[in-house]
């Protein structure tokens, strides 16, 4: 059994009660996903905020298309600092999803993202991984640091003219 680790980090320009208010709501995960997922929130109720032990059941289209439910549990949670997802159903043996938050500087947020993960059917598994799925993801993650570039632009330096005489 491999197992897989991707690792993302990304800074923005918010504050830590902003970037904390957009990723602990689980409403604002369809929005930094690729189209082409076909993903989809399924869970009604969804609360402003994430908590331990809530579960979110997605809809979503890894794969040439084939929809799969996708089950996932929030298993940690500390405030302003981190949260944990994990898949309970869903295309991977396991998915371990770590999502970090740490203030560099007012106004200056470190998001990290760190998946352990391991991909089913074994030798073949291990094939569509070097052929399709690696690249994917990083894909994916690359799409996610877009979106929440655009979301949280980076401050417009601004530089004087030079004073004419």
């Amino acid at each position: 059994m491999a197992v897989h680790t991707l690792h993302s980090t990304q800074v923005i320009e918010t504050t830590l009660d902003e970037a904390w208010r957009f990723f602990s709501n689980p409403r604002n995960l369809a929005r930094i996903t690729p189209p082409n997922l076909g993903f989809e929130v399924r869970t009604k109720d969804l609360p402003e905020s994430i908590h331990a032990g809530l579960m979110i059941e997605y809809r979503v289209r890894p794969l040439l298309g084939i929809p799969t439910t996708w089950l996932t549990e929030i298993t940690q949670v500390r405030e302003h600092a981190y949260f944990v997802d994990e898949q309970r159903i869903g295309p991977y043996r396991i998915w371990h999803h770590e999502h970090g938050f740490r203030e560099l500087a007012p106004g200056r947020v470190e998001i990290e993202d760190r998946v352990t993960y391991v991909v089913p059917f074994g030798p073949l598994g291990k094939i569509l991984h070097k052929l399709v799925i690696q690249r994917r993801l990083a894909e994916i993650f690359e799409f996610r640091k877009g979106v929440i570039t655009a979301l949280f632009p980076p401050e417009k330096i601004s530089v004087p003219e030079a004073a004419v005489q």
